[in-house]
């Protein structure tokens, strides 16, 4: 007799099991963890650059995990406003999940921060259908996008507990039709909170601290329709990791040795996963074929970030 397996569905609820862990971690040490999820090109970095450098203003002491499939350039920019900042390395994952998130924070500076921001890799798709243990699920798009976005990716923009418009100095240029936009956003999650921002003029800004720093402690102002039903208010709760729409969005790419990219004493250092016999990094991605990447260095009077040494 054969049994079939949904291998799928069994990642995602062990995705599920991590994320609940990792969200009462965050509450024990009091840190709000906001994700963050767009497309490529929404200007998602820039306005975290914004968010980091307003919460220092505040006293309120913030870091970032930055994810891409290659590169530093996002760390190194984030880096220059003072706060801890960790890049991860996906290795060509287009998404993160919490075994990898949860391996990145393992003896960082920046888990205790008050606000942990955590910049998804850009795709509307596959990072919707992972839960990250977040206090706080934003979704952002930019004018140049197109109104008719939220009802391309209903997953994303249903699951989220705010939206947030972005390079809104670009609207009239773009010919944007924000009351379309809206009505197509309140169409797939109804009554979730709308900021319009632009990280050129600085807009918005304290808008959105305001809704990060307000899930201390406390649960989302918004519930979206879509999650499912749970008592902590948190975005998940069996909504993104257990659905239908999470068990399509999944590949199976779980168990690679991932890579990662730490900034630390005023550059960016390639620290490989885990490294073979003889000292060797053991880059499973072949990405940079086994070799250690040229350091990036930094301006002269960045701050170090990261804290420690990558392992």
């Amino acid at each position: 007799m054969c049994r079939v397996v949904d291998v799928r569905r069994a990642v995602l609820a062990r995705n599920d099991e991590l994320a609940k862990e990792l969200r009462g971690e965050f509450a024990a040490r009091g840190t709000a963890a906001v994700t963050l999820l767009s497309a490529p090109g929404s200007g998602k970095t820039a306005l975290l650059e914004r968010l980091l450098a307003a919460s220092r203003k505040r006293g309120l002491r913030a870091a970032a995990l930055t994810a891409d499939l290659a590169t530093e350039h996002d760390a190194v920019r984030l880096a220059r406003t003072g706060a801890p900042v960790r890049q991860i390395h996906t290795a060509g994952l287009c998404h993160l999940e919490c075994e990898l998130l949860r391996a990145q924070l393992a003896g960082w500076a920046g888990r205790d921060a008050a606000l942990l921001f955590v910049e998804n890799v850009g795709n509307l798709v596959c990072p919707a259908a992972y839960d990250l243990g977040e206090s706080l699920r934003v979704t952002l798009m930019s004018v140049t996008e197109g109104e008719d976005k939220p009802l391309k990716y209903p997953t994303a923009f249903g699951l989220c507990h705010a939206v947030v418009l972005t390079k809104t100095d670009l609207a009239e240029a773009a010919g944007f039709d924000e009351r379309a936009f809206t009505e197509n956003v309140r169409s797939v999650n109804p009554g979730v909170p709308v900021v319009r921002t632009s990280a050129v003029s600085g807009a918005g800004v304290d808008a959105l601290l305001d809704r990060c720093a307000a899930v201390r402690g406390r649960p989302p102002a918004h519930r979206p329709a879509m999650a499912a039903a749970g008592g902590d208010g948190a975005p998940p709760a069996g909504g993104h990791g257990t659905g239908a729409a999470g068990r399509a969005a999944h590949r199976g790419t779980r168990g690679r040795r991932r890579p990662r990219t730490q900034l630390t004493g005023g550059r960016a250092e390639f620290a490989p996963a885990r490294r073979a016999a003889g000292g060797v990094p053991a880059d499973a991605s072949g990405l940079f074929q086994g070799q250690p990447r040229r350091p990036t260095r930094l301006p002269p009077g960045d701050v170090r970030c990261g804290g420690g040494t990558a392992a």
